[in-house]
């Protein structure tokens, strides 16, 4: 355990020792951008990538359809740019598109302007990043969010930055937490009604999670939530409202280190004007140390943009001891069952189960497992919206100074499918998600809390399950819970899913490849090799009446870190930061 977190710490090391430092601050702004009802109407606006997720909702749905299963044969590479230096290791972004210019952030907490058309570099930022930084999986950066004239995205030091969109100059940059403390960020931000919303990493720190909201504008702090109770938010620079009640499924003192970050950012519905977002793992590991629910660990969180209230929560695994968080993103779209329309949410929980939520309140309405093997629950009781755990399965408590007895359990910590964003079609009504099949041999520690220093109290070994694949992109149909067809990929899928109104869905391989399959059945209908994993996000978008497609290529992420087993299986992918655009050429 302690070697594979001292192997995590690599990135860290080597971000010190390349940090670079940005432009200056920014005089006045240059020019306008994307105003709130572009960014509300990003679903459905063809000619830009104004978000990420391509809407707020994030349903990675573009309704262009000049590509199909028949025409991508034609899609071909137009230009590739590269991130250059020694700086790659894992590259998790997805573009945006504004104006003529492609916004995409990069490894250790760059941020780049290219033109579209030629591939030439606008504009470069890179982060001065401290020593002693502590990025739990990493030091990736997942992207940034347009508003107005200025584009935003968070860094490795736990900071919150706002450049000129077409300078690249600093307009204004915030911390948000004390990277000292293990604080981090990777998320990229999401921009509602004129604020700032963003969240934290590090909870294998014993950090607290929160999410917070910040004038697009100024930069200064609008509210804060933390999402470990017995917290206290603030609201225009005052104490709000605690979260949840105190030591109510905390004991003691523990609240104050309990972990629940939110690092992977967070979805907005503007039907009902409600923020998701999931939040992190319970600090420690070691669920022996801390009994109880340990709210509001592992669970999505519906927040009102106003003021950081928490409207409602669901958690899908109380009292986690395998690591599963409940980070996944909640992707509202319209469930239609039984002549009814209800306004939904769903998840895929790294925990194994696809949960379907009415959004407007949080009640379960169905959840069914979309991997082959889930050990550490026998099901979801809809009616109580709890697991009905496998107790023999949990990891068992550490006796002195000796590690409790080993479990192997279904999935592994890296989660049946960990931050990689999946889609949802309303062409098809099914949802595209990129799982993993693997297990993981655990067992808990003893430990003690220290500032700063990892806080896990658990030794694992990740095993896959299957000699012939590991990862699966699934289509799943809300209404059943059922996997309509699926892909089976030899190594782990870890970028996220695109899909379109021409029934076609693109995702990326540790491989290499950028694939696309028939949205209806699954087939494979095109593919193109980067050079080097493609574990980024891609997106797409109308320009001249030609339609492209871009995705980041770059292998890294957790699993090469904390992958045991697999981890050896794909040792020999190479490394690599560029940013790949195609189109389909005008006939």
């Amino acid at each position: 355990m302690k070697r594979l977190f001292r192997t995590c710490l690599l990135a860290s090391a080597m971000a010190a020792g390349l940090g670079l430092s940005g432009p200056a601050l920014a005089a006045a702004p240059v020019a306008g951008g994307p105003g709130n009802d572009d960014l509300l109407n990003d679903a459905t606006s063809t000619g830009d990538v104004l978000t990420y997720g391509m809407g707020p909702q994030a349903q990675r749905f573009s309704p262009l359809d000049k590509l199909n299963p028949d025409t991508v044969k034609g899609l071909v590479p137009v230009w590739s740019f590269s991130f250059g230096g020694e700086k790659q290791r894992g590259q998790e972004s997805q573009p945006l598109i504004h104006d003529g210019t492609i916004y995409v952030t990069g490894s250790y907490s760059r941020l780049y302007a290219v033109d579209v058309k030629t591939g030439q570099k606008k504009w470069q930022y890179d982060h001065r990043l401290p020593e002693g930084i502590m990025p739990c999986c990493d030091v990736v950066n997942r992207g940034a969010a347009l508003y107005k004239d200025k584009i935003y995205f968070a860094t490795l030091d736990a900071r919150l930055v706002a450049l000129n969109k077409d300078t690249g100059k600093v307009v204004w940059s915030k911390k948000i937490e004390d990277y000292k403390a293990g604080y981090s960020a990777t998320a990229a931000p999401l921009i509602v009604d004129g604020k700032v919303i963003t969240g934290n990493s590090g909870g294998e720190f014993g950090i607290i999670g929160m999410v917070e909201a910040r004038d697009a504008e100024t930069g200064e702090l609008v509210w804060q939530r933390p999402t470990i109770e017995g917290n206290m938010g603030t609201l225009n620079g005052k104490e709000s409202t605690m979260t949840g009640v105190m030591n109510a499924s905390w004991s003691g003192d523990l609240y104050k280190t309990g972990g629940g970050a939110t690092w992977l950012g967070g979805t907005y519905d503007p039907e009902t004007k409600t923020l998701f977002f999931g939040t992190g793992n319970p600090a420690p590991w070691n669920s022996h140390l801390r009994p109880g629910d340990n709210l509001y660990t592992s669970s999505t969180l519906a927040i009102d943009p106003a003021n950081g209230d928490i409207k409602w929560h669901y958690q899908t695994t109380p009292h986690d001891g395998w690591d599963f968080d409940g980070v996944n993103e909640l992707v509202s779209f319209d469930l239609k069952k039984d002549g009814q329309t209800i306004k939904a949410g769903a998840k895929a929980d790294r925990n194994g189960f696809f949960y379907v939520l009415d959004r407007t309140n949080g009640k379960l309405l169905s959840a069914s497992p979309f991997v082959t093997k889930i050990t550490w629950a026998k099901e979801i009781d809809v009616k109580t919206g709890r697991p009905v755990y496998n107790d023999d399965n949990r990891p068992g408590t550490p006796v002195g100074a000796e590690k409790g007895t080993s479990v192997f359990a279904a999935p592994a910590f890296l989660g049946a499918k960990n931050w990689m964003p999946m889609a949802y079609s309303p062409a098809t009504e099914l949802f595209y998600v990129p799982a993993n099949e693997w297990g993981m041999d655990i067992w808990n520690e003893p430990i003690t809390y220290k500032k700063g220093a990892a806080y896990l109290g658990a030794g694992f070994t990740i095993k896959p399950l299957y000699d012939d694949y590991i990862g699966a992109l699934r289509a799943i149909d809300p209404k059943t819970g059922k996997i309509v067809w699926e892909y089976k990929n030899p190594a782990p899928l870890w970028g996220g899913v695109l899909t379109t109104g021409g029934n076609l869905v693109f995702t990326g391989t540790p491989e290499g490849y950028l694939k696309a399959f028939d949205a209806k059945s699954g087939k494979e209908v095109w593919k193109f090799n980067t050079g080097s994993g493609v574990v980024g996000s891609p997106v797409t978008w109308e320009q001249d009446g030609e339609q492209y497609v871009a995705v980041v290529s770059g292998w890294g992420g957790a699993v090469p870190l904390w992958g045991g087993d697999v981890a050896k299986l794909v040792k020999d992918i190479n490394q690599g930061g560029s940013l790949w655009v195609f189109k389909l050429p005008k006939a």
